[in-house]
């Protein structure tokens, strides 16, 4: 079969950026007066999701450093819900392959799924919150405030800081209870149940990360914890702003790289795809893709390839990695059970575009609008279709680096590795 030309391009993306971390959150450390809060000999728990978040690693550091100073004692807490297989012990190794280890970071790392219930919602929802952190004199509650890829909120809280109390901090207990309400759990009831976190546990601040479109700490915020859920609303909107995006709306093939969850918490953002696929939501109205193709799954998801449901074919390569275990307790706690369905397999990315085209109804190969990028989170450079090509010649934001060549593949028929610069 005869597959269309393509062509190296770049995408050029505005934002601001934090150049020092360290320097940052002293910084943000003095605008809050921490000192008037953390007093010598206080433990203070610092919460670690596990998303691939830039920086985390040098975030949590920098953060255990002023609580240092102050005559603090930090310590990390694994708050990532069902990740990392549910165990304490695959929670330290979700947080050791993000870079966030003890050695690193200066502090303990004390991990258990134990919970206390502090409480219950306004409807009668227990409150439950990770013991460890739960008995600490203070917690920095950490987290990326972006959009969610499982919903639009009418009151602006989706992913960020009441997420990590809700069903970080709330361990897999609260994650169960939560998603077992599908969206209503994580777009009505998770706000309240972080409220009652944010009103009985002893949070001292929210350190809010906002990141650009080129996965780079844009801004890097401490929220007093009565001020996070309506500061929380305004990052969010700026987040959105900043967020990167395919550089068309009408795609015949897109195939992706690597899916995991060190690029989203779904494998594949939602919101970059256009494919949500939760029962009930109505799907986004752009992009429109015909074909998703995932080739491989992140060496950070360790077998988890949720979000493999979100795409149309997928490859033995893929396949061959998942650890069904790790996806089916994520997904299954999840409830969108949709997204760890498998798709086609194929022999390899080459087989999978053939397939992909032979259902791209009256499309001659060269007219296939074809995207290739290296996974959702990273969209500075791609490869596109000849096809393409016109409608982003003369554009400011796009930069066409090479000219259309023949879709190179290695022996086994898989695309050669995607070069990021």
């Amino acid at each position: 079969m005869k597959f269309p030309r393509i062509a190296k391009i770049k995408q050029h993306f505005k934002g601001p950026v934090v150049h020092d971390i360290a320097e940052e959150v002293a910084r943000q450390f003095s605008k809050l007066r921490m000192a008037e809060t953390v007093k010598p000999g206080m433990r203070i728990a610092i919460t670690a999701g596990s998303r691939g978040i830039a920086n985390i690693a040098l975030i949590i550091r920098s953060c255990a450093d002023e609580i240092k100073k102050l005559g603090g004692i930090p310590f990390i807490v694994p708050t990532m819900g069902s990740h990392g297989g549910a165990t304490a012990e695959g929670q330290v190794e979700v947080l050791e392959s993000l870079g966030i280890t003890e050695e690193y970071c200066g502090a303990p790392i004390i991990s258990s799924m134990e919970v206390v219930q502090i409480g219950e919602t306004p409807d009668g929802m227990p409150v439950h919150m990770d013991k460890n952190a739960w008995e600490a004199d203070g917690i920095l509650l950490m987290g990326r405030v972006k959009v969610h890829t499982d919903f639009k909120s009418p009151i602006g809280i989706e992913s960020g800081l009441m997420k990590m109390a809700a069903i970080g901090l709330g361990k897999h207990k609260q994650a169960l209870l939560i998603h077992s309400h599908g969206v209503r759990g994580i777009r009505d009831m998770m706000p309240e149940v972080a409220q009652v976190m944010l009103d009985r546990a002893n949070i001292i601040c929210g350190m809010a990360i906002v990141e650009n479109a080129f996965e780079q700490t844009a801004i890097l915020e401490a929220i007093p914890a009565a001020q996070i859920p309506s500061r929380e609303k305004e990052l969010l909107a700026i987040s959105a702003s900043l967020m990167p995006k395919l550089p068309v709306e009408d795609i015949d093939i897109l195939l992706v790289d690597e899916l995991g969850k060190n690029y989203s918490g779904t494998g594949m953002d939602t919101n970059i795809i256009g494919r949500i696929r939760i029962q009930g939501v109505e799907e986004p109205l752009s992009p429109r893709i015909k074909y998703i193709i995932a080739s491989n799954v992140s060496e950070e998801s360790h077998g988890n390839a949720l979000g493999i449901g979100l795409a149309d074919l997928t490859t033995q390569r893929l396949f061959s990695q998942i650890d069904f275990k790790k996806m089916n307790e994520n997904v299954i706690t999840s409830t969108f059970l949709h997204r760890a369905m498998i798709p086609i397999v194929m022999e390899n990315d080459r087989a999978a575009i053939a397939a992909a085209m032979r259902a791209n109804w009256g499309v001659e190969a060269e007219q296939t609008r074809f995207i290739r990028i290296p996974n959702t989170l990273h969209l500075e450079y791609m490869y596109v279709s000849e096809s393409l090509l016109p409608e982003l010649e003369g554009r400011s934001d796009i930069e066409i680096l090479t000219g259309a060549e023949e879709m190179q593949f290695d022996e086994h028929g898989y695309f050669l590795k995607f070069n990021h610069e």
